[in-house]
């Protein structure tokens, strides 16, 4: 396997960081940040629970400098840390939410924080409103393949699941989010 140069930069800066070095952690949170936080905030629909998770993720990821034994890419982890992480928030919130008699979830803010993102477009608060009303397997599996640039083989092992389910649940999700985004356009 032939490595590309953004690999044996991420194998550089995983030795360093290894070593303890503080710049090398630095330099992968800068590189890697903002797609983790696009990530998020797709899966999370919620800009401040997003950072929460990203912010996690990296002091996991810093704490565990001796234990890290990477031997895929290192974007590929941090990912899978984010999707795992938000996985597990919305697994204890729902273990501690109660349901109201009509069994609707919980629907998050829209509400951003201007000091520390874009004001977004129209197009962009109408597909952030259907993505989280479609199910958040089919939302994560489309925000991994678009997002993340996973394949779906990789998708799959995330969410333990087969080849032919994410593709399913990838495809289901999609027609849902036209149908939404259609009914939208029309109002």
């Amino acid at each position: 396997m032939q490595l590309v140069p953004w690999m044996l930069e991420d194998k550089l800066l995983i030795c360093k960081f290894k070593l303890g070095s503080a710049d090398a952690l630095r330099r992968i949170y800068e590189k890697y940040k903002t797609d983790l936080l696009k990530l998020a905030v797709a899966l999370e629909a919620d800009a401040n629970a997003a950072e929460d998770v990203v912010q996690d993720v990296f002091v996991r990821f810093a704490q565990s400098a001796h234990r890290i034994g990477l031997t895929g890419s290192l974007k590929g982890y941090l990912v899978t840390s984010v999707a795992n992480a938000i996985r597990n928030r919305r697994r204890d919130r729902q273990r501690h939410e109660t349901v109201g008699l009509d069994g609707s979830e919980e629907i998050s803010s829209d509400a951003t924080r201007p000091e520390q993102w874009a004001i977004l477009s129209e197009q962009m608060q109408l597909l952030t409103k259907a993505m989280a009303q479609i199910p958040y397997k089919q939302r994560e599996v489309i925000t991994l393949r678009m997002e993340a640039d996973m394949t779906f083989r990789q998708i799959a092992k995330i969410q333990n699941a087969s080849i032919n389910t994410i593709q399913g649940r990838y495809r289901y999700g999609l027609t849902k989010l036209r149908s939404l985004l259609n009914s939208e356009v029309q109002k």
